[in-house]
């Protein structure tokens, strides 16, 4: 499988699923479990998990649940979790909550791709798997929605919104009455054993945010809180999918290879508004140079070159596990570290004295260290370490300086970014 067909886990938008019910703590607990996991087998399709994990991995069984669920036993519980070593990706997860508590059963179900469930079919598929779990154990809540509608609703009771699929338990049935949710307008609405209702807005979860999708939600919630105004909270659900609607990246070419990868570390909720700010972001030129070198003010050049090689070493030891990159030393190097220290947030996460004792002069060692191998630069030290610089062509580089100003917050991270610095570097060489 290719990288295409197999993206990086957590990039792409996810179908969620949350189901919590009571089961009958009399019946042996391979007895409780058969009929679910018979469920699951039936209906997961593409993305039927091929491991299970307790304390150990193992491959999937039903006599593997149990041996997991085993591993993990508590004083209050046990939990397993479920995954698939290939696309698409799983996480799952099975926690009982045992006796002297009210046996309780919670099922987490995370399927990514969101896309996968744009086919109706397989949709149809996972409404008949919750369908069939909510008859075999009495629910008390149950919902399914994209990650990133998640993230974007407001906190509250699920019995205050609808999402696309829905089971709601006997006490939302009976405070709002069996006969008003029996005729919700949906897709889909059927009453369940054990006092629930199955509700689902509509055949497809990925298009959840769709004008069509939001009427029809719009629809649903208000005639399950008639006290609500359908114009306002269809105005309310238009702004959600506004916020989520996909945004071109458009970045400045020599910055788009770190842009490109900031995104990601946000919430998918968040991202759109991000890349629209990134499309806008223009850094500063690098004034980190001179069109004259400095005459040398030091004894011993070739010494101070060593230890400029030992601090750049230094920031590799310190780093190697969060940026392995670093020991190539390539310009991708560079923007790792550039990624790497804007997700940790470096310069506000770290005491001001750390970083402009060691990480400044680690990381001006480093920049300048590139642009000797990479740009056939040369060293020439000077006692002032940010008037130290690196001679390419007619312009000589002052990487220290721009270490120092790089690492002074979260912002100039991007406004004086490593990236950037050595493009413009590469940009002027003869």
């Amino acid at each position: 499988m290719n990288d295409a067909e197999n993206p990086e886990p957590g990039t792409d938008d996810r179908l969620r699923l949350s189901l919590e019910a009571t089961f009958d703590q009399a019946v042996d607990l391979k007895r409780t479990l058969e009929p679910f996991l018979e469920v699951l087998e039936a209906h997961a399709g593409v993305w039927m998990p091929d491991v299970v994990e307790g304390r150990r991995r193992h491959a999937y069984s039903r006599e593997a649940v149990l041996r997991a669920l085993d591993e993990k036993r508590g004083k209050k519980g046990m939990s397993a979790g479920f995954s698939r070593a290939t696309w698409p990706a799983l996480d799952m997860s099975l926690r009982l909550w045992l006796p002297p508590a009210e046996p309780r059963l919670h099922v987490w179900v995370s399927v990514q791709p969101l896309s996968l469930f744009s086919d109706a079919g397989r949709c149809g598929e996972f409404v008949d798997m919750v369908r069939a779990w909510a008859s075999l154990f009495p629910v008390t809540d149950a919902a399914a929605n994209s990650l990133a509608e998640d993230q974007l609703a407001e906190p509250a009771p699920m019995s205050e919104g609808v999402s696309w699929l829905n089971v709601f338990g006997p006490r939302f049935v009976e405070r709002v009455g069996l006969e008003r949710v029996l005729s919700t307008p949906a897709h889909r609405v059927e009453q369940l054993p054990h006092g629930s209702v199955l509700l689902v807005l509509r055949p497809t979860a990925a298009d959840s945010a769709s004008d069509d999708a939001r009427i029809a939600q719009a629809r649903a919630q208000v005639h399950l809180r008639p006290e609500l105004h359908f114009d306002t909270v269809l105005h309310a659900l238009r702004a959600r999918s506004a916020a989520l609607a996909p945004v071109a990246p458009r970045f400045p070419p020599d910055l788009a290879p770190l842009l490109s990868r900031l995104p990601d570390a946000l919430p998918i909720s968040e991202r759109p508004r991000r890349i629209s700010e990134l499309n806008a972001f223009r850094p500063p030129a690098p004034e980190e140079w001179l069109p004259a070198v400095l005459p040398l003010d030091v004894e011993d050049p070739e010494r101070i070159r060593r230890d400029y090689g030992e601090l750049s070493e230094s920031l590799v030891a310190a780093l190697h596990s969060h940026v392995p990159s670093l020991a190539e030393a390539t310009p991708e190097s560079l923007t790792d570290l550039d990624v790497y220290f804007w997700k940790e947030n470096f310069p506000e996460r770290y005491t001001r004295e750390l970083i402009d004792e060691h990480t400044v002069p680690a990381v001006g060692a480093y920049l300048g260290l590139m642009l000797v191998r990479r740009l056939g630069g040369t060293w020439l030290p000077r006692k002032a370490m940010e008037e130290s610089q690196v001679r390419i062509g007619e312009r000589v580089w002052l990487p220290f300086l721009r270490a120092r100003r790089y690492l002074r917050s979260r912002q100039s991270l991007l406004d004086c970014s490593l990236t950037q610095f050595f493009k413009e570097a590469e940009r002027h060489r003869p």
